[in-house]
């Protein structure tokens, strides 16, 4: 069985997603270039889609794609509590049919108490996969311990491997690899250059093979998602060519 390949919606850019007419309009795209899922992106929603959370799942799988959902937010907060939002992500997780909720790690500390979350994702019955982001708490050694501690505490929560956002954050993407594999359970895929200081996403086929490298020391099973810029006036053409190569690669 081949590998799944999800879209992220956020990779055809905000605006352009906003004039097609949401995310569910984004979709027929994806499912035409021959992807096994998309990724819903939260930040995407106005008030009146987030309210029509039942009809984007229909469409989803009248369209035979499977769904993940994202909330852009940590799932610590600053005092390192459990955020008082999760049931809510949780919740609108599940109306979407979703395979897993994705967040960031936020503020853990190795003190906070995982009992609430662990009763949070039973009663959900909802996974959960906590990625790195682009700030300090995403940096390796956060992770780490956070992965220490589901492991102690066999929590059901898995890793999203961002292979771009560890230069964000000044990482090594290759050292966070050996260290986190056995725990990821989705991977983002990304190039990234820097630029301005800084640094900027962009497609795998336009860098070097760094990112083909790193995908082999990831898990070969884990679902790959595409959040680099997809852009063009094709864009079925242009999700099907980089559907077709993350499977491949």
């Amino acid at each position: 069985m081949s590998r799944k390949i999800m879209v992220v919606t956020a990779a055809y850019g905000a605006d352009r997603v906003r004039q097609a007419g949401g995310q569910r309009a984004i979709l027929p795209v994806i499912a035409a270039a021959g992807a096994d899922g998309v990724e819903i992106r939260r930040e995407l929603f106005s008030d009146a889609e987030l309210k029509s959370l039942p009809t984007l799942a229909q469409s989803i799988e009248l369209l035979g794609l499977l769904a993940c959902y994202s909330a852009p937010a940590p799932l610590f907060m600053p005092d390192g509590a459990l955020n008082p939002d999760l049931p809510r992500y949780l919740a609108e997780a599940s109306t979407l049919n979703a395979l897993w909720l994705k967040m960031s790690l936020g503020h853990f500390q190795s003190k906070t108490p995982l009992d609430d979350l662990r009763g949070q994702l039973n009663e959900s019955g909802m996974a959960l996969v906590v990625e790195n982001d682009q700030t300090r708490c995403g940096q390796l050694a956060p992770m780490r311990r956070f992965q220490a501690a589901c492991r102690v505490m066999a929590l059901p929560v898995t890793l999203t491997f961002d292979t771009g956002n560890w230069l964000w954050v000044g990482e090594s993407p290759e050292e966070a690899a050996r260290h986190l594999a056995p725990s990821v359970s989705y991977i983002h895929v990304k190039a990234a250059v820097e630029h301005k200081a800084q640094f900027r996403a962009i497609a795998p086929d336009n860098g070097d093979v760094r990112w083909l490298e790193l995908l082999a020391q990831l898990p070969p099973d884990a679902p790959r998602g595409i959040e680099f810029p997809l852009e063009g006036p094709d864009l079925t053409a242009v999700t099907r060519h980089y559907v077709n190569l993350l499977r491949e690669a």
